[in-house]
């Protein structure tokens, strides 16, 4: 079975910082890392590998530089690395990255064979969208799930996979027909420590380097800023409040009575949300 990772090398959100004048983001310095939402999707696809066989692949859209979390991932495990990348990609929204990297895949399929899955982590800690996954599914054709906590059954012979969902109120379980493109949750899993082994392969390893040409993108008007209909009218990073902690006093008093202390005090701070409350469990 092959199967498609699709990544993304971002700024150490801890570390990004905002310029006071110009409200720009300052990437000046800041290092980069694997998308973490990312990691998570990584790993459920080398689990699968790793029961049912075959191979996983990693793409990621970037500069050149982005060759490095694609050779992170190989340590982890991953057999094979791709990484499109394009001057024409540059300042690309999730419209126009859902597009290239549709493109990718396509070639993908036709060079190392079609991936009945395809995997992306639930967002970017940059972006905060969740709006790519969803894209690729559209232009491609695939069955689309969204926020997986857990693939339940997975029958390649059948072609049916099943998962659990994480949605509003509670868990659904769904099941759909292969190919599929499948956004994990956080959390679901802990991304492996790769062995000695991998670390090597990964040195050694030759990425593959597709630029919009060779992935046989020819509509250079829906990459980049020109296929880019978002528009960002300002950055800026949130001003720090002076409100001090409230203590809550801990001396001779049983769980209960602090218990209701510090619904006491939250209410006090947050009147409509006693209200909301009342009405929830009144059932209105």
């Amino acid at each position: 079975m092959h199967i498609v990772v699709c990544m993304k090398q971002v700024p150490d959100s801890a570390q990004i910082r905002v310029h006071p004048v110009t409200n720009t983001i300052m990437r000046q310095g800041v290092p980069t890392i694997i998308n973490p939402y990312d990691l998570f999707a990584l790993e459920e696809a080398l689990h699968l590998r790793d029961r049912l066989g075959g191979e996983v692949t990693v793409l990621t859209m970037g500069p050149p530089m982005a060759e490095e979390s694609l050779r992170k991932a190989l340590t982890f495990g991953a057999d094979r690395a791709v990484l499109l990348t394009d001057r024409a990609f540059a300042g690309s929204d999730t419209l126009a990255t859902s597009f290239a990297l549709a493109a990718a895949l396509n070639k993908i399929g036709q060079e190392f064979g079609e991936p009945p899955i395809v995997f992306t982590g639930k967002q970017t800690i940059d972006g905060d969208t969740a709006q790519v996954g969803p894209g690729i599914a559209k232009r491609l054709g695939l069955n689309q799930l969204t926020y997986v906590a857990r693939i339940a059954d997975l029958d390649p012979a059948a072609g049916t996979i099943t998962v659990e969902r994480r949605a509003e109120g509670g868990l659904q379980v769904l099941q759909t027909r292969l190919p599929v493109l499948i956004t994990m949750l956080e959390g679901v899993n802990e991304i492996r420590r790769g062995s000695l082994d991998d670390a090597y392969r990964a040195a050694r390893a030759q990425v593959v380097r597709w630029s919009a040409a060779d992935a046989g993108i020819t509509e250079l008007a829906r990459c980049g800023l020109k296929g880019s209909p978002t528009i960002v009218k300002k950055v800026f990073a949130p001003q720090g409040r002076a409100e001090k902690v409230r203590q809550v006093p801990t001396a001779d008093r049983s769980a209960d009575e602090l218990a209701v202390d510090v619904i006491a005090a939250i209410f006090r701070t947050q009147p409509p949300l006693e209200d909301d409350l009342l009405r929830f469990a009144a059932g209105q």
